[in-house]
C-alpha cells in the first residue's frame, strides 16, 4: 500500500508553470516545483502572491510497464496526477474554481463546432478534460483511451472518474477504454463527431504526431464535419515568444506542421497566453464564425475561441 506523506513547502519553494501537457515535480529533498511542461515562463499561483504556505501531499506512488513514475499529489487547491521519471502533471482536478486556466479549458469548446455525436479523447490521463466537458454539455458521450490501467485505477480512487463513467439525467457519460489511443481498434461505427488528441510521453508530444500519415489515419474516424482538436505541446520556446505577434510562429511547432501539411487549408491554432500555458493549439476544419462561436460557449471561453487564426503556410 502507498504511504501517505505530508510535504508542506514555503510560499518561495512553490512554482508553477504551465505549457505542454505538463508541470514538472522536482524532488531533491521534498516536491518542491510544480511545472506544466518544460518551460521557463513562470505563472505565480494565489497562494505565493498571498504569501501563503501550500501543502503538498502525497497520495499514491506507483510505478508500472508503462510508466517508470505516477504519482497522485494533493494541494488545497488542485489534485495532480504526474507520470514520467520527469515528473510531469498529467491530469489536474482543481478544487476551488471550474477551470484550470491551461489547454483543458479549450476542449470545452469543441463541441458547439462539431456535429452532435460521440467525442473521443486520446490520451485520457485522469479525466480533466472529460470532466470539464461533462460538467458544461450533460449530455455529451465521451469515449476515451489510456493505455496504461494503473493511471485508470488510480483516477477513479482519486480524481471521481468512476463518477464519470456513470450516466447523467441528459444522457451523458464517460466510456474508458485501456489500450493504444492511436490503434485502429480506437474507433466507432458511424465516426466521431470530434477527437480530441493529448498524447505525450517522457514530457514530449509522442512522435507519431509529427507525421502526416498518423493525422491522415485519425481522420478516417471522424464523421462528416467532425474536427480533431490537438495539444500540440510548444515550440522553440526562445523564438516563439519572440515572434508572439507574427502568424507564423507556429512553424515551431513541429506537430502543428505536420497538421497543416495533412490538411492544407482546413487548419486553425492558436498560442495560450504565458498566464494559461505557453502552449499550441490546433483545430481541424474551417474556421468556424468567431462571433457565432462566442456566443455559444460559457462566458469564461467567449473571447478565448476568438483567438483561433487559419494556419496559412508562407
Amino acid at each position: 500500500m502507498p504511504a501517505t506523506m505530508p510535504l508542506t513547502l514555503s510560499p518561495a519553494r512553490l512554482l508553477l508553470l504551465h505549457r505542454g501537457r505538463q508541470a514538472k515535480v522536482q524532488q531533491p529533498r521534498s516536491l518542491a516545483r510544480l511545472r506544466c511542461a518544460p518551460d521557463e515562463v513562470a505563472a505565480t499561483t494565489a497562494e505565493q502572491q498571498q504569501g501563503e504556505e501550500e501543502e503538498l501531499v502525497l497520495l499514491a506512488s506507483y510505478r508500472t510497464a508503462f510508466n517508470e513514475v505516477i504519482m497522485v499529489i494533493d494541494s488545497p487547491s488542485n489534485r495532480y496526477l504526474v507520470l514520467d521519471p520527469t515528473r510531469n502533471i498529467h491530469s489536474i482536478l482543481p478544487k476551488k474554481s471550474a477551470w484550470t486556466n491551461s489547454y483543458w479549458d479549450e476542449c470545452v469548446s469543441l463541441p458547439t463546432v462539431v456535429p452532435r455525436g460521440p467525442v473521443a479523447l486520446l490520451g485520457l490521463g485522469a479525466g480533466t478534460a472529460a470532466h470539464m466537458m461533462l460538467e458544461v454539455w450533460p449530455w455529451i458521450e465521451l469515449i476515451g483511451w489510456e493505455i496504461d490501467p494503473t493511471v485508470i485505477e488510480l483516477s477513479r480512487d482519486y480524481f471521481g472518474m468512476s463518477t464519470l463513467e456513470k450516466t447523467t439525467e441528459l444522457g451523458g457519460s464517460l466510456s474508458v477504454h485501456i489500450g493504444d489511443a492511436l490503434s485502429p481498434s480506437a474507433t466507432v461505427e458511424g465516426g466521431f463527431a470530434g477527437i480530441v488528441v493529448d498524447l505525450f510521453a517522457d514530457g514530449e508530444v509522442l512522435p507519431q504526431l509529427q507525421e502526416v500519415e498518423t493525422w491522415l489515419e485519425i481522420a478516417k474516424k471522424l464523421m462528416p464535419d467532425g474536427r480533431i482538436m490537438v495539444n500540440c505541446g510548444a515550440g522553440d520556446t526562445a523564438v516563439s515568444l519572440a515572434a508572439d505577434g507574427d502568424v507564423s510562429s507556429w512553424v515551431q511547432n513541429p506537430t502543428i506542421k505536420a497538421l497543416c501539411s495533412a490538411f492544407p487549408g482546413q487548419l486553425n491554432w492558436k498560442r495560450l497566453s504565458e498566464k494559461e500555458s505557453v502552449n499550441y493549439i490546433a483545430l481541424t476544419g474551417p474556421l468556424p464564425d468567431l462571433e457565432e462561436w462566442s456566443t455559444s460557449v460559457p462566458s469564461e471561453l467567449s473571447l478565448r475561441v476568438k483567438q483561433w487564426v487559419p494556419c496559412e503556410l508562407a
